[in-house]
């Protein structure tokens, strides 16, 4: 982390840049994360203040728009902060905490991509079934195939799977109990249903499906990104893996 925060008096004067700002040029408001100690005193999490920023601020500078591949409808820029002051009172709790303050809710963060991947593969296999049922071959529905049944069961089975997973994760939550890996493994199982089933799907409507008159090809491309924010797939096996020997 490069940005950086100097105290100054009555607050604190950030420098430095972002990139992957979700809304960042169209919220009116941001949280940001960056360095309120000096290089030489860097002490890995400790350290790093969390910040609410007005997008009004002087100095708060957007970027570029990110030209993406899926979720267009949701806004990502780069921001540059440039001698941009920041009052005491929009410090969210000890300036040296704000790692922690984000890794507390990064679990409701995945929680809440596996929500969005499951509804995304289960509006996938929606139009799946339906055009199963109305693209006709061999003089009868394609559905009638068993290798179409198939298919269709096995989609059908990873949607409800991984909202099951979702489920027992927020209730994990809601008793207020650990949750770092059974969210990890929601995020993880519920983006990978996502891509296998919109996958899937475009098999499903054969050469339709690759094409932008039809919404499949759309919930592909939303898919792929359930799988690298909010911690990679890389990511969540990794914390899976270390939770089981704690």
């Amino acid at each position: 982390m490069q940005a950086q925060a100097r105290r100054v008096e009555g607050g604190w004067m950030l420098n430095g840049a972002k990139a992957w700002v979700t809304n960042g040029g169209f919220g009116d408001v941001v949280v940001t994360m960056v360095r309120t100690d000096q290089p030489a005193n860097r002490r890995g999490s400790r350290g790093i203040g969390a910040f609410i920023v007005p997008t009004d601020t002087r100095g708060y500078v957007v970027g570029k728009k990110e030209d993406k591949m899926g979720q267009r409808a949701s806004e990502t820029v780069g921001v540059a902060f440039e001698e941009m002051f920041i009052p005491d009172d929009q410090v969210l709790g000890d300036p040296d905490h704000g790692f922690i303050y984000a890794m507390q809710g990064l679990n409701g963060g995945r929680m809440g991509i596996a929500a969005l991947a499951v509804g995304i593969a289960q509006a996938a296999l929606d139009h799946a079934i339906a055009y199963a049922g109305e693209r006709r071959q061999f003089g009868k529905p394609i559905k009638d195939f068993q290798g179409m049944q198939f298919k269709l069961a096995n989609m059908a089975t990873r949607v409800e799977a991984a909202r099951g997973l979702l489920h027992r994760a927020a209730a994990v939550k809601e008793a207020g109990k650990k949750v770092n890996s059974i969210a990890s493994m929601a995020k993880l199982f519920a983006s990978e249903a996502a891509m296998y089933v919109t996958t899937e799907a475009i098999q499903v409507f054969g050469g339709y499906g690759y094409v932008k008159e039809y919404p499949v090809e759309k919930l592909f491309r939303d898919a792929k990104v359930t799988e690298i924010y909010e911690g990679t797939s890389e990511i969540q096996r990794t914390v899976i893996a270390r939770e089981l020997y704690r």
